[in-house]
């Protein structure tokens, strides 16, 4: 068979669209291998949401570029793409800076690789369409030994785009308007990965709590009746979302995290600043106050839920007051854990035209404080964790023998004792130690549960 390197670069969303390709190209007589070297086919999957990522492909495509001149003096012909958002942002520009690529496809367009990649064969081909046909229809199933190998959690996109059209991101524009895939669509995707094995899906979409999907009664679905029906498949025992807005978090939504055992209590809910005139630059369409006020509904809801979000520091126009406010809103709220980035000029945003650019050290000042108290809290969330006895969903071998790797409710990584044919279970586990970045504990034997965290 011809090889196919497959690297994908950001979001859970690439990670899936990675996989999708995977899927195709095996149809097409590729399998993936680990390395670029010796393969037939290179693909990079791409993420345009900072500078840096772009600058990193980039630099990416320099190395793989030596590569295939070395492969071609063996006599080896081998093909680069690049797919992904830096793909639809960029277009032919990849190819004007880096000629050995031979195929630049959009995220909206890589259902379409196998005749792309026959006509890269006679001659350099870019395709950064946004067509108006379903992708996700002509994609082909994964095979079940392949879902198998992939482990017993997996991500299932069901919604793609953004309306929301805030100032600092690309999304709109490279990934384009929101579209829902249908219910039954989703449904039979979560079928196929329950039948092979898997226990936890991730439902993802840039704007994943907008989901409208048209329903098999004609109706038009929420996220929260299509989470209901997901729990209804067999084999399905842990359900979660990303990435979410606050502004679509509704009453339904807020109910399904009370009502579902399958909706796990951690949340990913962005708010990117405390202050409201940053808020208000950034076309978020809601107020720090309003934020809160929708983590005490959900929290109300269901108390022990988790929280995670996003944070932007050194937005056009952000002051020392403004960045104190999202300090005191990191302080108020707790975050369980959070991901923190320095604002990032992306062409063709608003904000890249804005005024009042903040400087590099005083983003690089900002972030390094705001990064220590979300770790401040991270780590007071993790060691309250000790005592504990939570549900552990086992994912793979650890990386010593005998050591089993799982995730907790709150997507914790939990290291335990246990054999490779306990992979898959759910079993219970007493918390005794953390390190920075994990969970130890033991597994609860039988008749042994009394004491255990229920709302875990």
């Amino acid at each position: 068979m011809k090889k196919v390197h497959i690297k994908s670069f950001g979001c859970q969303m690439n990670v899936y669209d990675g996989q999708r390709m995977a899927d195709i190209l095996s149809h097409q007589g590729y399998e993936e291998t680990a390395t670029p070297e010796g393969a037939d086919l290179i693909l990079l999957n791409t993420c345009h949401i900072r500078d840096r990522a772009v600058q990193k492909v980039y630099s990416e495509l320099g190395k793989l570029r030596d590569i295939k001149n070395a492969q071609k003096a063996e006599g080896q012909e081998t093909k680069i793409v690049v797919a992904g958002c830096v793909a639809q942002a960029e277009g032919a520009e990849i190819q004007h800076r880096q000629p050995a690529v031979d195929l630049v496809v959009g995220p909206q367009a890589y259902h379409r690789l196998p005749e792309l990649l026959a006509e890269a064969a006679r001659k350099r081909v870019v395709d950064t369409d946004l067509p108006i046909e379903d992708k996700f229809g002509f994609l082909p199933a994964p095979k079940p030994q392949v879902i198998r190998a992939r482990g017993v959690s997996a991500f299932v996109t069901v919604q793609e785009g953004c309306d929301k059209f805030c100032a600092f991101c690309v999304v709109p524009y490279t990934r384009g308007a929101e579209f829902s895939r249908p219910v039954a669509q989703v449904l039979a995707e979560v079928e196929r990965l329950a039948e092979a094995g898997v226990r936890d899906v991730t439902l993802i979409g840039q704007n994943v709590n907008a989901y409208h999907g048209e329903g098999p009664d004609g109706a038009v679905w929420g996220l929260a009746r299509l989470m209901r029906r997901v729990a209804e498949v067999p084999g399905i025992a842990r359900i979660r979302y990303t990435t979410s807005h606050p502004r679509d978090m509704d009453d339904d939504l807020i109910a399904a995290h009370r009502d579902l055992p399958q909706a796990m209590p951690f949340l990913h809910l962005p708010v990117q600043a405390g202050s409201d005139r940053m808020l208000a630059a950034m076309n978020r369409k809601h107020t720090g106050d309003e934020y809160r006020r929708l983590i005490e509904r959900i929290r109300s809801a269901r108390p022990d839920i988790a929280l995670s979000s996003d944070f932007i520091v050194g937005f056009p126009g952000e002051t020392d007051a403004d960045f104190e406010d999202t300090i005191r809103l990191v302080d108020e709220i707790g975050f369980a854990s959070s991901y923190s980035f320095k604002y990032s000029q992306r062409p063709g945003t608003p904000a890249a035209e804005l005024d009042a650019q903040v400087p590099r050290e005083v983003m690089d000042e900002r972030l390094y404080r705001l990064q220590e108290r979300i770790e401040h809290h991270r780590q007071a969330f993790n060691a309250a964790m000790v005592g504990r006895t939570v549900d552990v969903l086992l994912e793979r071998a650890g990386r010593h023998p005998g050591q089993l790797a799982g995730k907790s409710p709150y997507l914790q990584a939990v290291q335990i004792e246990g054999g490779t044919n306990q992979i898959g279970d759910i079993v219970q586990v007493t918390i005794d130690r953390i390190s920075t970045n994990s969970l130890f504990g033991q597994m609860v034997e039988a008749g042994q549960t009394a004491g255990k965290d229920m709302a875990a």
